[in-house]
């Protein structure tokens, strides 16, 4: 049963989303909340559960990607439904971090024909932190130094994942992040011959 766990969260997540969406539309936000916070919760939890276990896969990291994304898309909808003041207030930076966030995801799209999925370390990070952020926004109240280390730190994890995109030609799931990647040994090089 273990070994479904993962997935079985990250579907959970996905499931998530039209509730959210809906409830964000007829302006419900403490029934928001509930179906939010463990949402992110997840998130975390089938990450930590799959990599605890050895149950890290392909399917797994594809899912999970699908599951960011609409969770990303539904957390953003629920503060312009709920709290439009946070996005009034920091427009540019609000839309930055989305802007560049989407960029990089339709990048991938053209350029491999599905999500990065690249789980880098900084994504990790700011997803996190996002998370952090969205879940104190709802339950606590706004804090701007939150709102600018998780946006800030999202921008870097987006800039970072295009430059892979320029650099990986294949796609692969689970880079650990730009410098690993370029610090890897080059077929025919020294450090690659066995």
């Amino acid at each position: 049963m273990v070994r479904y766990l993962p997935n079985l969260l990250t579907a959970v997540r996905i499931l998530a989303v039209p509730l959210l969406v809906a409830l964000a539309t007829a302006g419900w936000e403490t029934a928001f909340t509930w179906v939010l916070i463990p949402a992110l919760l997840t998130d975390i939890a089938d990450g930590l559960i799959a990599r605890v276990f050895k149950l890290e896969s392909r399917l797994g990291a594809f899912l999970d990607s699908i599951a960011d994304t609409l969770l990303l898309f539904a957390s953003v909808y629920g503060i312009w439904a709920l709290h439009p003041e946070v996005i009034a207030q920091h427009p540019v930076l609000c839309a930055s971090a989305v802007g560049l966030w989407a960029l990089e995801n339709v990048a991938a799209l053209v350029r491999y024909g599905r999500l990065s999925s690249f789980h880098t370390y900084a994504s990790k990070v700011a997803a996190n932190l996002l998370g952090l952020f969205i879940g104190v926004l709802f339950v606590f109240g706004f804090y701007s130094w939150m709102l600018y280390l998780a946006v800030g730190i999202s921008i870097l994890s987006s800039l970072e994942e295009l430059a892979l995109l320029s650099v990986l030609r294949e796609w692969r799931a689970d880079v650990r992040g730009l410098w690993w990647v370029l610090h890897e040994p080059r077929p025919g090089s020294r450090s690659a011959r066995p």
